[in-house]
């Protein structure tokens, strides 16, 4: 049987942690008295935490010493790690954990390729993180997405060729970053904002195994 490599992103895709990233920015925004919206939000998907934080200081015209911005970057942090604190396997997004035991019960090799620095200990609260062969966080790259840089890590630590190689992910650069590493890109979520993922389903429950079986033929 083909062994193919199997990326995901964590937050959207394996996990709703998205909502905690909007609460921490959210407290941040309120204390600077900036409005921000979930609409606001959707802008900071698969971004990282610096590029955000610019992005909201964008929004309310807000220019900031480096000290100021750490300051409110570490803040956010703790929030944020204050709210996964009480994450547990209740969270893993529907359909998740049918296509991870379906992958490894086909011997196939599984990674993450997430931006989030918190990615090991989310994975381990929600009691997943053995089913990955290889793990890499925003601790380990320098590039954000839609450079591909996180993703090509994943799979040569999987010791797998990009054109062998699959990625489901959530967001745009996300995407777009899969494509330009030259990988299979499955987007989950909604067809019209991930239209250039080679495939997509409004989230796993609607992946079958025929489905995941062409993927490992491919």
């Amino acid at each position: 049987m083909n062994s193919k490599a199997f990326i995901f992103d964590l937050d959207g895709v394996i996990v709703d942690t998205a909502k905690y990233h909007f609460l921490a920015w959210q407290k941040i925004s309120s204390e600077l008295g900036i409005e921000f919206t979930p609409e606001h939000n959707e802008q900071l998907k698969g971004v990282s935490r610096v590029r955000s934080l610019d992005i909201i200081l964008d929004l309310g015209k807000i220019d900031a010493s480096v000290t100021d911005k750490n300051r409110w970057l570490h803040q956010k942090n703790e929030d944020y790690l204050e709210y996964i604190e009480h994450m547990d396997e209740s969270e893993i997004l529907s359909g998740v954990l049918h296509i991870l035991q379906y992958l490894k019960g086909k011997n196939q090799m599984i990674g993450l390729g997430s931006a989030s620095k918190n990615a090991r200990p989310i994975l381990e609260k929600v009691k997943i993180i053995d089913y990955f062969d290889a793990i890499v966080d925003g601790n380990d790259v320098t590039n954000a997405k839609p450079d591909p840089e996180v993703f090509l890590q994943a799979a040569k630590l999987l010791h797998a060729t990009p054109d062998n190689s699959i990625v489901f992910e959530d967001s745009v650069a996300g995407i777009q970053a899969a494509n330009i590493a030259g990988m299979t890109s499955v987007g989950i979520g909604e067809a019209s904002v991930l239209h250039e993922a080679q495939y997509i389903f409004s989230d796993f429950t609607h992946i079958d195994s025929a489905f995941l079986e062409t993927l490992i033929k491919k």
